[in-house]
């Protein structure tokens, strides 16, 4: 038995988000639906904005809001990051240690900035994300630990880490000791916006293959340089032994290594798609994990992620997870 069912490593940011209008995108030329990395005084310009607005804040980062996720249902989670010995960092790792996640950061804080996203979300749900890594884009080898890694039933990569070289060595690092040791290895995409500009590093980072690959339709096509979703998991299947590729509306698919599963979506109406692909992630982790068949795990997934777009926030509130565990066993 391992001690955790995934060990994650990410950028720790704190969300901070907040209810727009496609004109204010438009009035600070903000690409819509998309991350885009920003300096710390590009942000500060967007914050000044921002404050008319009223926000929520939380601990986050694409892996971050995933292993939460399989914490909250009732599994173990380990998650490797670096945040500053600031107010925001003292913040975040209290947030993620409520959550029951354990993490490689104990009393010890560097000196810096930690990260912060400003999520903002139209009102088509659609939401657009600037990031300023702050001290997450140091994050290296040394946040890795070897050992818990070893302890883990998968390691889960998160993809915005390609953006930083010492953060990709990180991700490449604990992908080489996860195989070496028979843990699973599962990597995520993250965005539209990495496919696109940092393919390379992308590739880099799987070597020569993983367990998992999770990502949506549009980062599928994109990674591929396929048309056709069909064409594209052609090549997917050369270098995943299994994937999961949601489709909004249309629900997902899913390998398991011998035969595709088609998750039916669940209807209804958005109000917020941050953290959809995040809770997919975790609430399949914890599913395969846990005993589920790739079916019902997959529905879990699916249940779960739209729970979590029905409201404001990449999280559910802690008693929502146990209810969806409920309604997937009785169905």
């Amino acid at each position: 038995m391992k001690k955790y069912n995934v060990y994650g490593l990410g950028n720790a940011l704190v969300d901070m988000e907040f209810e727009v209008e496609d004109g204010f995108l438009n009035l600070m030329e903000i690409d819509k639906g998309v991350m885009t990395l920003v300096d710390e005084e590009e942000q500060h310009r967007l914050m000044t904005h921002l404050d008319a607005f009223e926000g929520n804040r939380a601990s986050g980062g694409s892996a971050a809001n995933t292993l939460i996720a399989v914490s909250a249902m009732g599994g173990s989670s380990y998650y490797a990051c670096k945040v500053a010995d600031d107010d925001l960092g003292h913040f975040y790792l209290h947030d993620l240690k409520e959550a029951g996640v354990d993490t490689n950061v104990n009393g010890t804080h560097a000196s810096g900035i930690t990260g912060k996203c400003l999520v903002m979300v139209t009102p088509d749900a659609e939401r657009t994300m600037h990031t300023y890594l702050g001290i997450s884009s140091e994050l290296s080898v040394n946040e890795i630990s070897d050992s818990h890694i070893k302890e883990s039933e998968y390691l889960y990569m998160e993809g915005y880490l390609v953006t930083s070289p010492s953060a990709k060595e990180a991700n490449i690092h604990a992908r080489k000791i996860a195989e070496a040791n028979g843990v699973k290895t599962a990597f995520t995409f993250s965005d539209p916006a990495i496919v696109e500009y940092f393919h390379k590093e992308l590739t880099e980072t799987i070597g020569d293959g993983i367990d998992m690959l999770f990502c949506n339709e549009s980062e599928a096509l994109a990674y591929t340089g396929k048309n056709s979703i069909d064409d594209a998991i052609e090549v997917i299947t050369t270098f995943a032994g299994s994937f999961a590729i949601t489709l909004g509306s249309k629900g997902a698919l899913i390998f398991d290594g011998a035969q595709t599963h088609k998750i039916d979506p669940f209807p209804i109406k958005p109000v917020d798609t941050n953290g959809a692909g995040d809770m997919f992630a975790g609430a399949y982790l914890y599913g395969i994990t846990h005993g589920y068949s790739t079916a019902d795990a997959g529905k879990l997934a699916s249940l779960a992620a739209s729970h979590v777009v029905q409201q404001f926030g990449p999280r559910l509130p802690v008693e929502n997870y146990a209810k969806l565990l409920e309604e997937v066993s009785a169905a």
